[in-house]
């Protein structure tokens, strides 16, 4: 039985962030409700103390908000807040590309081509988890690449933020990123233009920015 351990403490805060920050970006807890520790932590089947660490992390990071003694609930969808989570995490992604294009290999690039195959493919078929799960896995490739653990974070950070938004605007009717920007970026990631690929990410998460207008 010596590989039965204890979960360490830090993994079932870490479960309990990923549930409801999941949550609250699929719009499955609207803006606006009223979020309970008790509540959560039951369907989660966790107890109260890492629902509440979540919480202190999904406030800090603009998904909650919180009255000491009166309430926690889930924050508004405001277009400002959007628009510079946008520019942040644009930012933050244009560094790692001008890093990582010319550290990339034969087999970054064909993960790259993959995931635009698979976020096309969604894009299509109306399937907007898996487009941003190819979406994500596709500018992951450049995150990793750079090497960059500060720009990693606040990618990861500031996402949900603009997810929130892309989720809705897909939902009513409107499109997703361009698979052909994809392509673009990719195709100069293949050829070592450092310029050209740092333009393309520029234009593709200026396009987020406009998306909160």
């Amino acid at each position: 039985m010596e590989a039965i351990r204890p979960v360490p403490r830090t993994l079932l805060r870490d479960r309990a962030y990923e549930a409801i920050r999941d949550a609250i970006v699929a719009g499955e807890i609207k803006p606006g409700a009223v979020v309970r520790d008790a509540e959560l932590a039951e369907r989660l089947g966790l107890s109260r103390a890492p629902v509440r660490e979540a919480f202190s992390r999904l406030v800090d990071e603009g998904l909650l908000e919180s009255k000491p003694q009166s309430y926690t609930r889930v924050t508004p969808l405001v277009a400002s807040d959007v628009r510079d989570a946008a520019a942040v995490v644009g930012a933050m992604h244009e560094l790692a590309t001008r890093v990582a294009v010319p550290r990339l290999g034969a087999a970054d690039i064909e993960a790259m081509r993959a995931a635009n195959q698979r976020f096309a493919a969604a894009v299509r078929t109306g399937d907007m988890d898996g487009a941003l799960r190819a979406d994500d896995a596709l500018h992951d490739v450049l995150v990793r690449g750079s090497g960059n653990r500060a720009a990693a974070a606040t990618v990861a950070r500031y996402t949900p933020l603009i997810r929130r938004l892309e989720r809705q605007r897909f939902g009513e009717g409107g499109s997703c990123r361009s698979a052909g920007l994809h392509e673009r970026l990719i195709e100069a990631c293949a050829a070592g233009d450092v310029a050209e690929a740092v333009r393309v990410t520029a234009e593709i998460w200026r396009g987020l920015e406009e998306l909160a207008d």
